[in-house]
């Protein structure tokens, strides 16, 4: 039976938008009619990939300098955007649209929106301890309670919990979840939700070994470009790939040596990650997940104060499947990881990890799991 799917993706960052993205074409391979609530980059990005989108408003906005979350420029912000007009204008989509199930990626205001009018609803986080980010500002140890309470609520009333990472024991996001026991049972570990599975894609032709760089270079990142590039002057023998982004000035950069190239935009990633031993990237979860879903192993050099990428990369680290990075690493210390890696330290893990991956089918578990929360209902 076909069925009218709804799915809300938070817009702070693309990992919400690619996991959503392989949610959205795996529902619509069997058959359902999906139309996506979304808004920014975010929306163009699910629009440009043919996807049915409808311009929700912002729930939060994330605002960080110098390689750090500033929590109390976030707040302000998030406070600007007003949220009971929100919750107005994502309840009339709900109403117009009439989803059979509703799937919500961290956009609380669908998810309030679905339990409001009684619709099986799915919110899919990989962090339910987001206190940790107001523990560090005692002036916000207040907000960081009623934001527990508020979100503890929520797993509560929520169908089910979608955690997109891998079961434990192999969960990476483990250090962000934190679950009261009324809401376990309805937590599911789907793996990873890459939006091209590993079979369907043709690895680009690269020399091999060969590493590609996620970090780009601008603002706080930018030193760390550098060193990537100074570390790759240092060996000859291994191949790098360096996405910048599209606005880089190339002249303030230092030379590019042979063995390295500098792309200023992959309209898709993935052929470059089939074909290479190496990922250098933030601390992002989905990024994390598809490098593993592909076999990759990665150098993760999280966003300081950003505790949801620096227990990423501490969890990415304590599995075996790479390394844990500081801004502040050397040239040489960069190379000295790169060429551990190369030589196949993380090899054996990240290959079961591939496996895993693909024995999970993260997007029809997904689908699935909708699929049973709506036809319950019907």
């Amino acid at each position: 039976m076909s069925l009218k799917i709804l799915i809300f993706v938070c817009g702070e960052g693309l990992g919400h938008t690619g996991r959503c993205l392989a949610a959205g074409r795996e529902l619509s391979s069997a058959g359902h009619e999906v139309t996506y609530g979304a808004y920014g980059y975010s929306a163009k990005f699910l629009a440009e990939h043919g996807m049915n989108v409808k311009e929700i408003p912002p729930e939060i906005r994330l605002v960080g300098e110098k390689g750090s979350l500033n929590l109390g420029k976030s707040i302000k912000e998030s406070i600007k955007l007003g949220q009971v007009p929100g919750l107005f204008n994502v309840q009339s989509l709900v109403d117009e649209e009439k989803p059979a199930v509703i799937l919500s990626d961290s956009y609380y205001l669908g998810t309030i929106a679905a339990l409001r009018r009684k619709i099986p609803v799915a919110l899919m986080v990989n962090q339910s301890n987001m206190e940790i980010f107001f523990q560090e500002n005692y002036l916000f140890q207040g907000l960081g309670i009623i934001a527990k309470e508020f979100y503890n609520g929520i797993f509560k009333r929520v169908d089910r919990t979608i955690i997109p990472d891998y079961p434990q024991p192999n969960t990476i996001c483990a250090l962000n979840l934190n679950f009261e026991d009324e809401s376990t049972s309805k937590v599911e570990y789907t793996g990873p939700l890459p939006a091209r599975s590993y079979e369907d894609v043709i690895a680009q032709d690269l020399p091999r070994p060969h590493v590609l760089s996620l970090i780009g270079g601008f603002g706080y990142r930018a030193p760390i470009f550098r060193r990537i590039i100074e570390a790759a002057s240092m060996d000859s023998t291994i191949n790098y790939t360096l996405l910048s982004g599209p606005g880089l000035d190339r002249e303030e950069l230092p030379p590019l040596p042979d063995n390295a190239e500098l792309l200023p935009f992959i309209p898709d990633q993935f052929p470059y990650l089939k074909s290479c031993d190496l990922a250098i990237a933030p601390g992002g979860h989905t990024t994390m997940m598809e490098a593993l879903a592909y076999g990759v192993p990665m150098l993760s050099f999280p966003d300081r104060g950003h505790s949801e990428q620096q227990n990423n990369a501490a969890g990415l680290e304590a599995k075996g499947c790479g390394k844990q990075m500081d801004y502040k690493a050397s040239a040489s210390e960069i190379l000295e990881a790169v060429r551990e890696a190369v030589n196949g330290k993380y090899r054996d893990k990240t290959e079961q990890m591939k496996k895993s991956s693909s024995e999970i089918n993260g997007p029809e578990k997904l689908r699935k799991i909708l699929e049973e929360m709506a036809y319950q209902r019907l």
